[in-house]
C-alpha cells in the first residue's frame, strides 16, 4: 500500500477557521524564527468532526526527533512540547499532564509573542539539540 500523500500546510491553513488562522500563523512564524532549520511534517489529517477535538496541523523536527507540534480548536490553538514534561516553565504556561507531551494554549496572535512562549519554543529546540 503506498503512503498517503504529504498535505501541504498551505492548504490546511486554506481550511483553518478564519477565528484562528492568524494564531496558528503566528505561531508557525515564531517556531520557524526559533530553529530555522528544524524539518517541517505536515500532519496528513482533516478538521475533526468534534468541536473538542484537536486537529494537528504540523510539527518541527530535529534529527528525526518531534521537538514541537502545531494544532487547533475551533476557538484557539496550541503549541505542544513533545517533550514538555522536561522544560523548565517558571512563568506557569505550560499545561497537560501526560507522560511527555505538554502544551501552551494561544488564544490571539500576541499570545505567541509573549517572551514566556519564545523562551519555551527555543528551550525545547535546544533540549533537542538545534543549532
Amino acid at each position: 500500500m503506498p503512503p498517503a500523500a504529504e498535505i501541504p500546510l498551505s492548504d490546511h491553513l486554506k481550511k483553518l477557521p478564519p477565528a484562528v488562522r492568524p494564531t496558528v500563523k503566528a505561531a508557525i512564524k515564531a517556531v520557524k524564527v526559533a530553529a530555522p532549520k528544524a524539518q517541517q511534517i505536515t500532519y496528513r489529517s482533516e478538521p475533526p468532526r468534534s468541536k473538542s477535538a484537536m486537529w494537528k496541523i504540523v510539527r518541527y523536527a530535529v534529527d528525526g526527533s518531534n521537538v514541537v507540534g502545531i494544532g487547533t480548536f475551533p476557538s484557539h490553538s496550541t503549541i505542544f512540547f513533545y517533550r514538555g514534561r522536561e522544560l523548565d516553565d517558571g512563568s506557569g504556561l505550560l499545561q497537560g499532564s501526560g507522560k511527555d507531551t505538554r502544551f501552551v494554549t494561544l488564544r490571539a496572535p500576541g499570545d505567541v509573542e509573549r517572551p514566556a512562549v519564545k523562551r519555551l519554543v527555543r528551550q525545547a529546540f535546544k533540549l533537542a539539540g538545534a543549532k
